[in-house]
């Protein structure tokens, strides 16, 4: 079976896809999240996934919280309302980075999360993966997690987890508005 990188922005969105790919891949999680603010929220968030991914037998891969590198992706933007300019950069860092880890580390694939969020459409979401897979010589798993159903199972599965569930994207931004 081939190997995938999901990248994962936090349990409640991971738990379906990771479900999901599982079927096809061997599955280890990537937690990328430098826009996550404050570091509460992030260390919460991370803390979620890990305890799921331990009772799911998954592997989960901490990169680097540098929220600087974040800020200086979006500078100029910090205005922008969650859905405006600011956030496809956003997706573009995290999809990057973890494009950047699955090719340096042997994997196959690289999918993500992202659009398992009511808010986060997948049309915006799926090319920038494409494209940033597409650079590191890998498959991006085009997904609109939320679809068929795919909300409503992962509300469902992370409630049954008694998952930790976040009230906004994750940036400071998205937190203020």
């Amino acid at each position: 079976m081939k190997k995938l990188l999901l990248h994962v922005c936090c349990g409640p969105c991971a738990i379906y896809a990771a479900q999901k790919l599982r079927e096809d891949y061997v599955v280890s999680l990537f937690f990328y999240n430098p826009n996550i603010y404050p570091a509460e929220e992030y260390y919460q968030r991370f803390a979620a996934v890990k305890k799921w991914a331990e009772r799911a037998g998954l592997e989960l891969i901490e990169g680097l919280f540098n929220q600087a590198d974040w800020f200086k992706s979006v500078q100029g933007l910090e205005r922008e309302p969650e859905g405006g300019a600011r956030c496809p950069l956003c997706f573009q860092l995290r999809l990057n980075e973890a494009c950047r880890y699955a090719q340096n580390n042997g994997f196959d694939a690289v999918a993500s999360t992202l659009t398992s969020g009511r808010n986060k459409k997948a049309a915006i979401i799926n090319p920038i993966g494409v494209q940033a897979a597409s650079q590191h010589g890998l498959a991006f798993i085009e997904a609109d997690w939320k679809k068929q159903g795919g909300q409503e199972q992962s509300c469902r599965l992370a409630k049954a987890e008694e998952m930790y569930r976040q009230h906004y994207c994750g940036c400071q931004f998205s937190l203020n508005r």
